[in-house]
């Protein structure tokens, strides 16, 4: 046991001492026995006092479990808190202080616990925000039911917890595919599909109902459509805009936190489609993970926009300086709410060497911001590059509904009848220590 993790046994006030000692003075220099009583009673007072304390901070110990190591935005946080007396003496009060920094997660509490017992109690939360938090250290406080002694034990063992941006389902954003044929993997949506079909894959929103692959489907309770060879799609390059001097809106209504759900969402997607998904983004420092497969991938991608804050670098200045490493024929997937046209023009030398840009504009005044990105939409139409307008009810729709841990799952089979896939049960508790 450290000196960090020790019990600290505070006495409250000198009052009582100075009082026991006085009248035992008092009663040495003119004898009485009111005096004797007086001191004596105080001073078993305190022997007592003192004595019940040592048995809570010997007897008290706390256990702190939680179930997930991370988690997203809207998935329930549950921790289990255990709290044990091994001692004679009942804690008439115990202050459980946590110091968690998750953002609106309450988990202190006050309570009593008799001695030779125990007590276990649960604390619920979602997660609200992105980013990386720390659960715990956790404190006890206590003391004597004279209120002449208190005792603080510390439990320094914390935990880090990473929120990541939700991923929800997108409207029909179609992302215009880069590549030549007879380069780079097949593309599975591709427009001239042939009559092979590979393999099969889980159905993502934006696949034609065309394509589903029913016997896969019935098997695995859950819809599965046909990979088709055909032509390639090249790398998805994900560039999110960051800069501070074009977001509108606060805190989670804000323009670059939509922008940071539509940069995870469409990641997911892509990489569940079998594209090499890359990232690139401009905040404190740059952000810059190429293209790769894989969930290795995913789960990079998820963590950087986890942490990722606003910047002071404008779109046109991180196009030019992204301009020598974006590789030929890819699809650059650009999500700003910059109502500008300085940042299009960067743009004519990357499709000139063989990229396809797709546009996502954030509408800064459905954000409760200023600018008309009709401007920039005529920009790009004159090149030729896809652009949508994406307002801030993106993520109103009943179908969005972001994280599932903590949360039972409900699946329904083809027979009509619904049975749970997700089972809060299922998951183990750990410590934090």
């Amino acid at each position: 046991m450290t000196a960090d993790t020790k019990p600290k046994i505070r006495l409250n006030s000198w009052l009582l001492p100075a009082l026991v000692l006085a009248a035992a003075i008092t009663d040495l220099i003119a004898p009485y026995r009111g005096w004797r009583v007086l001191y004596i009673g105080m001073g078993g007072a305190l022997i007592l006092g003192y004595f019940w304390v040592r048995s809570l901070a010997r007897g008290l110990d706390l256990t702190r479990e939680m179930r997930f190591g991370w988690a997203q935005v809207g998935d329930r946080l549950v921790e289990r808190f255990t709290l044990r007396n091994e001692g004679w003496a009942p804690g008439v009060w115990v202050e459980v202080d946590d110091q968690s920094t998750l953002p609106d997660y309450h988990a202190s509490r006050g309570t009593g616990l008799p001695g030779r017992d125990s007590l276990r109690w649960h604390t619920e939360a979602i997660c609200n925000r992105r980013g990386l938090f720390v659960l715990g250290p956790t404190r006890l406080r206590t003391g004597d039911p004279f209120g002449l002694f208190s005792v603080s034990l510390p439990y320094p063992s914390a935990l880090p917890l990473l929120v990541l941006p939700p991923i929800v389902p997108l409207p029909n954003i179609q992302i215009a595919p880069g590549g030549r044929s007879g380069d780079g993997q097949p593309r599975p949506n591709a427009v001239d599909r042939t009559v092979s079909a590979s393999t099969v894959r889980e159905y993502v929103s934006g696949d034609s109902r065309r394509w589903i692959h029913w016997r896969t489907t019935a098997r695995r309770d859950e819809l599965y459509v046909r990979l088709f060879d055909g032509t390639p799609s090249g790398d998805w390059w994900i560039l999110l805009d960051m800069d501070k001097d074009v977001q509108a809106g606060v805190d989670e209504d804000a323009t670059d936190e939509h922008g940071i759900i539509l940069a995870a969402s469409l990641a997911d997607q892509g990489i569940r489609m079998r594209h090499s998904v890359g990232l690139a983004a401009y905040s404190n420092e740059l952000i810059w993970l190429p293209p790769e497969q894989g969930e290795g991938r995913r789960w990079e991608i998820l963590r950087s926009l986890a942490l990722i804050s606003r910047g002071a670098l404008p779109l046109a200045e991180v196009i030019a300086r992204l301009q020598p490493s974006l590789g030929q024929h890819t699809s650059i997937i650009i999500i700003t709410p910059s109502a500008s046209v300085e940042w299009v023009e960067p743009l004519v030398p990357l499709i000139r060497r063989g990229a396809v840009p797709t546009v996502l504009l954030l509408d800064p005044v459905s954000f409760g911001g200023t600018g008309n990105t009709a401007l920039a939409e005529a920009a790009l139409m004159g090149l030729g590059v896809a652009n949508y307008r994406i307002t801030r009810d993106i993520l109103d729709r009943p179908e969005v509904r972001p994280g599932q841990q903590g949360h039972w799952g409900w699946r329904v089979l083809g027979t009509g009848r619904a049975v749970p896939s997700y089972r809060l049960a299922d998951v183990p508790w750990r410590s934090l220590t």
